[in-house]
């Protein structure tokens, strides 16, 4: 409920938040990826591998500012442990660019509104923002590590919006994610 509280009373435009997507059930394969509406909207999706990278899919019939980076959870006393890159993908899922956690100096980083901390991780784009347009058509994003094992976040866009059905699903899913994500003390993931 406090969540909703702040919510309401905050302007958006001071909110600084990527809506939470929880979407650890589904597979995320090549064949059927998750697909990625609006691709603008800020979203931080919340999933795991294992076993497999996992896809994401973004059309659009305009041209777009594109953002995507990875954090994940940062667990009290552990280190970063299992690090994680990204790959922008062309609709012939050939290489637009890359993002390498194997070379990126992962920093910590608390994110006020949701009061957690994070690892951050590589990006194509900056400091959360955009420095590339892509034009109007079909890209994929591909997430992995050398293990294709462990939690992350997925941050994509950079235009915050938080109409009431995602404020809905918030209060829902946020306390799953922080059960999920934070009290599983698991330093490998």
């Amino acid at each position: 409920m406090r969540l909703l509280f702040l919510l309401v009373i905050t302007p958006i435009s001071q909110v600084g938040a990527h809506q939470p997507v929880l979407a650890i059930s589904d597979s995320h394969t090549k064949n059927s990826p998750y697909v990625v509406e609006k691709p603008e909207i800020s979203k931080a999706i919340y999933s795991r591998l294992v076993g497999q990278p996992h896809y994401y899919k973004i059309f659009s019939n305009v041209s777009f500012d594109f953002y995507a980076g990875i954090t994940k959870p940062k667990l009290d006393d552990c280190t970063v442990g299992k690090i994680f890159s990204l790959e922008l993908l062309d609709d012939a899922f050939n290489k637009l660019a890359i993002a390498d956690g194997s070379t990126h100096n992962w920093q910590p980083w608390f994110e006020e509104f949701g009061r957690k901390w994070y690892w951050v991780g590589p990006e194509i784009g900056n400091n959360f923002r955009p420095t590339t347009q892509l034009e109007a058509g079909t890209y994929y994003i591909r997430v992995y590590n050398s293990t294709n094992i462990g939690n992350y976040v997925l941050a994509i866009g950079h235009i915050e919006s938080f109409p009431i059905g995602v404020i809905t699903r918030m209060v829902r899913d946020l306390p799953k994610i922080n059960r999920i994500f934070w009290t599983q003390a698991d330093c490998r993931s």
